[in-house]
Formats: structure tokens, sequence, C-alpha cells
């Protein structure tokens, strides 16, 4: 049974281990290929190869910068439990490690994508109002499955795989980039298919979990990813009541 609660003096030799190998592999691949404000972030919550984080001081170094905080729960959180979370600025993360056996692929996150990769972009201030914002959209709808869906696409091409352009050079931001190896080293190879960030696409545009991205979409900013609330709110509506009127 997955832990509910960090508590620190149960990691193993294995466990530090794993969050030390990870990490510097993971590391040795994002140092020119990450964006400018992951790699701030992660100094700012002072992760490291050598300790696997507390969650307790990470969230003393949130709350005064972002006002916000972890949560911890055993596995992914429903829906609904998700986005409430994330609408109370509480970011919902795993407290338990894979294997050494484990290293290049799981398929339930563990606290090294949870942690390692999603963490740090907390103390972004417009990261967070994004992140925040998205989840109240989707908390207005949560009752419609189809509106989920849709938003579901919104987070996975921003959050999970969003790239982000840095004095005109590519960079990445998305977790589920971040935390691979594999979609750390194609995202930035010539098979890659870079998209200009475009909410509509976005909303028209399918995804697998279970494979390494074909696309990604590229934002100029975070405040540009803030920005577009409104419209992703706007066209989500548009889509809908175009099913609407496909049913009827």
């Amino acid at each position: 049974m997955r832990p509910t609660k960090q508590i620190y003096k149960n990691y193993t030799e294995n466990d530090f281990l794993v969050w030390k190998t990870l990490f510097n592999r993971q590391m040795e691949i994002l140092k020119p290929i990450a964006s400018s404000e992951f790699l701030k972030a992660l100094e700012e919550v002072k992760f490291s190869s050598e300790k696997i984080p507390d969650f307790l001081e990470v969230d003393a170094l949130l709350k005064p910068s972002t006002g916000w905080s972890i949560e911890t729960v055993p596995n992914i959180s429903p829906q609904k439990i998700f986005f409430e979370f994330l609408s109370k600025k509480k970011f919902t993360s795993t407290c338990w490690l894979r294997t050494m056996e484990q290293l290049d692929y799981l398929e339930e996150p563990d606290m090294f994508h949870d942690v390692f990769a999603h963490v740090p972009l907390l103390s972004n201030q417009n990261y967070v109002n994004f992140f925040k914002g998205l989840s109240d959209i989707a908390l207005k709808n949560i009752d419609n499955p189809k509106a989920v869906e849709l938003l579901g696409r919104i987070y996975w091409f921003t959050i999970e795989f969003g790239l982000i352009l840095e004095n005109d050079e590519i960079k990445v931001y998305g977790a589920g980039i971040i935390s691979s190896k594999g979609e750390s080293e194609f995202c930035m190879s010539k098979q890659a298919v870079l998209i200009e960030f475009d909410v509509d696409l976005i909303l028209h545009t399918d995804f697998r979990t279970d494979v390494i991205q074909d696309k990604y979409f590229v934002v100029e900013s975070f405040e540009q990813l803030y920005n577009s609330l409104a419209e992703i709110e706007k066209e989500l509506e548009k889509v809908l009541e175009k099913d609407m009127d496909f049913v009827l």
C-alpha cells in the first residue's frame, strides 16, 4: 500500500540512490535545454542530488513566495480531488520512489516525477497563476466529462509537455519532459513537431499517454499562459456548444 504521508526517516539507502541517480542523469540532459525559469526554480526550492526533498522544508519555502504547498497522496488523484486541491494552491504528490529497475519507465508517477519535475515551478508566480486558473475552470465544468477531457488536453500540452521560447531558443518546462530521459532527448530532435501555442488547436488535439509525444506546443512565456485563461474558457464553451448542436 502506498504511503499517504511522507515519513522522512522511512526512506532507505536505495531510495536515496534512486533519487541521486535520476537527479544527476536528468540534470546532465536538462542543463542545456531546460527553461531558465525551471533551473532558477530548482535552486529556489533547494533541490539537490544528495537529498530527497523533505515536504515540510519545501512547503516552508513555497508558502511565503506563492502560497502553494504539497498535499501528499498515495497514487494519482481522481480528477475532482486533484483540481479541488489545485484550486486551494495545493499540489498533490506521491512520496514514494521507483526502484532501480524502473529508472527508465514507470506506468504511474512517483515522487521523482511529481516533485522533481512539478514542484520547483510552484515558486513561479505566473506559472502557478495559470495552474490555479486552469483548475478553477475545470472545477466549474467537473460534471461535464467532455469539458474535463478537453481541459486535460490543455493540461497535457502545457503543464506536462510544454516548451517555451527563451532568447529565440526552444526550452523545456513541462514536467512530463523534465522527468523523462527519452522525452527530454526526443523533444529536441528533428523528428519532434513544434507548434506555436494555440488554444483552439490544442483543444482539438488528442494525445496518448503510453508513448513518447510526437508534437509539442511552444509558449512565449508563462505570462502568456496565464493570459490565455480567458481564451481557454471562451474556446471551451464554443467547442461544447458545437457538440451540443451536433447531438441535437
